[in-house]
């Protein structure tokens, strides 16, 4: 274990023992707000500064059963011995790597999911519509709630644009390599021919601000107007100016949403994805100053631009950022996305491991 990761965890047995010190502060315990928060860092750090006690203890161990090797009488006690302390510090040392992983403070978030059908026409708004139905079927199986914002139908079917919010344990975490170009290749039903198609449509996973006070909205930034939805909904959602469209003067964003009966609720789910949507734009801003690569940067929905390629023909399913090949498209796009996404988040893994071993 390099030195400096081994001080880092030296510092944090070292602050769970303050913590411990305050929490039984009599003081604290009278303040509530204080109480709350040294008790949730302390659950945070906790595993950490005992996993690095395991790791101390096995590396003592280690250095004895080594010691006693030379011991003739104890030799083949030891050495049976070695092997095992061995593999049980290889093991603390990688869950203690991971342990000290920054964690994204975004990952407990609700989240916008955005999907827009890129190149390929009729063909591109299908895809979005199957791509709509991948997530939402995954979204069930993980137990999250889903609620429609807005949609926009092509002719054909699918959809132009659809926004949905997904909310539950951690969807932020499991969703947010999702954001990026979806590439599609198959043959289109309309095609006479039988030649294969290739087709994209962009996906963006947006963090839900916990409070729109996150966000500045001042009035005079905003134009809200109202209008009469379209589509289906019934009739009283058809007669009244129930739909609502913000613009953001400052940035020319705009949202729509008329999903809801009550203009009121439209209003605030179309506020509250614009304050998403600036949210994540502010995040992107200052990440291009730091001149980092945002992986989950969303392309123009061009056919060359892609995260992930869903191939008919050939009932596979490619992740290009991580060269990962499953030849289980059907399943995958019936919401079975648990290996892709383990893939994703283990690789993000080892890149934060190298950086904090660099």
């Amino acid at each position: 274990m390099k030195a400096s990761v081994r001080q880092k965890l030296a510092q944090t047995q070292d602050r769970l023992a303050e913590l411990d010190r305050a929490l039984a502060d009599e003081t604290i315990a009278r303040d509530p707000a204080r109480l709350q928060t040294l008790s949730r860092e302390r659950a945070e750090i906790e595993p950490v500064a005992s996993g690095f006690a395991a790791f101390c203890t096995a590396e003592v161990a280690l250095h004895e059963a080594e010691v006693l090797r030379e011991d003739a009488e104890l030799r083949e006690l030891a050495e049976a011995e070695i092997p095992r302390l061995q593999a049980e510090l290889v093991r603390l040392e990688e869950e203690l790597q991971r342990a000290l992983l920054p964690r994204d403070p975004d990952d407990g978030r609700d989240v916008f999911l955005e999907i827009r059908a890129g190149t390929g026409g009729d063909e591109a708004a299908l895809f979005a519509g199957d791509l709509l139905r991948m997530y939402l079927r995954y979204a069930q199986s993980q137990g999250w709630q889903t609620e429609s914002i807005s949609a926009s139908e092509a002719e054909l079917g699918g959809y132009k644009e659809v926004v949905v919010r997904i909310s539950g344990h951690e969807v932020y975490g499991r969703l947010k390599f999702e954001s990026g170009a979806h590439r599609v290749q198959r043959v289109p039903a309309t095609e006479a021919q039988g030649r294969i198609h290739t087709s994209a449509c962009t996906v963006a996973v947006l963090p839900q601000a916990e409070e729109l006070d996150d966000i500045e909205l001042p009035a005079e930034h905003l134009r809200i107007d109202t209008f009469r939805a379209s589509g289906a909904g019934g009739q009283h959602i058809n007669k009244t100016d129930s739909a609502v469209r913000i613009t953001h003067l400052p940035t020319g964003l705009v949202v729509e949403c008329q999903d809801d009966r009550s203009q009121h609720r439209n209003r605030a789910q179309a506020l509250a994805v614009l304050a998403a949507r600036l949210r994540d734009r502010r995040e992107q801003e200052a990440h291009a100053k730091e001149a980092a690569t945002r992986k989950q940067l969303i392309g123009s929905g061009d056919r060359s631009e892609r995260i992930r390629t869903y191939n008919f023909p050939q009932g596979r399913v490619t992740d290009h950022r991580i060269n990962l090949t499953v030849h289980k498209l059907d399943a995958i796009l019936g919401g079975e996305l648990d290996e892709v996404l383990d893939a994703l988040a283990l690789e993000h893994q080892a890149s934060l491991i190298a950086e904090l071993a660099a």
